[in-house]
């Protein structure tokens, strides 16, 4: 059985509280993009997995496709399966293609042993396995709280414009993104701010995390100015980095950037 499962950005991200338990509150709207890794999962004599695409830096085991399987394995006592991973979605980027993944895994598994699991009662265990899986349970726009789990509806759509997503040769440590916010609630709700115009957003929806790691990595910053430059409605870090997108209302405006942009792994997608 195949799936494809896709990336998201971030329309804002605002990070509100640090927690008794280490954590912090954010709010953001997470919007899913049609950047798609593949994932495949049969039947088979032993369970294992096959990666192909982009290289993946950790042991299967600790994969989150691994730990998806694991999960649902060890409530239903599956038998054993191959997962084929194709990576497309870059790591390290605020893109949640390993959540993604590990989403999908859970769906596949749900339907191929006819476990009979809804979607919530597929959120509720994605969430062990990382904070924005259950996002991609549901897969629609969601304006997200607590530690990206608890999520409200949000009225945006962006169909119909053009995405270019930047992943320059930059990893981002979340820890290190943390380190450097002052957390602080915003004076206007982002799902608030999502209502106005996207040609408002530029002066009114931020990224918190971008004031620090933009001063670790100013390429990042003059890609996102680069952006604006190039005629785009909208550019931010998505989650903490170190993708930066940008939102075009022309797709000849975004060929245009991406026809100058040096960065190697460059995506233009339209909405």
């Amino acid at each position: 059985m195949i799936r494809f499962p896709n990336a998201k950005i971030n329309l804002g991200l605002y990070v509100e509280r640090r927690r008794d338990d280490g954590y912090h509150d954010i709010s953001t709207v997470f919007y899913p993009i049609p950047l798609q890794d593949v994932v495949e999962v049969v039947k088979a004599e032993t369970t294992v997995l096959r990666t192909y695409g982009n290289p993946v830096d950790c042991p299967p085991e600790k994969n989150l496709v691994m730990k998806a399987y694991r999960l649902l394995e060890s409530e239903f006592s599956l038998p054993p399966v191959e997962i084929c991973l194709y990576k497309h979605i870059p790591d390290g980027a605020g893109l949640g293609g390993g959540s993604s993944d590990a989403s999908a895994v859970l769906k596949i598994l749900n339907e191929l042993f006819s476990i009979g699991l809804d979607d919530a009662g597929l959120a509720r265990r994605a969430v062990k396995i990382g904070a924005d899986c259950p996002f991609f349970i549901y897969n629609h726009p969601v304006v997200a709280r607590g530690i990206g789990d608890e999520f409200g509806d949000v009225d945006v759509d962006l169909s119909g414009m053009t995405a270019v997503v930047v992943k320059p040769d930059v990893y981002v440590s979340t820890a290190e993104a943390y380190r450097g916010v002052v957390p602080g609630v915003p004076k206007m709700n982002v799902a608030e701010i999502v209502l106005h115009p996207v040609e408002e957003w530029r002066h009114l929806l931020e990224n918190d995390f971008e004031r620090h790691v933009f001063s670790l990595y100013p390429q990042l910053k003059e890609i996102k100015e680069s952006m604006y430059d190039s005629g785009a409605v909208y550019a931010s870090m998505s989650g903490s980095g170190s993708a930066i997108y940008g939102l075009f209302s022309s797709d000849n405006m975004a060929e245009s950037f991406v026809s100058r942009c040096q960065e190697k792994k460059i995506f233009k997608l339209l909405l």
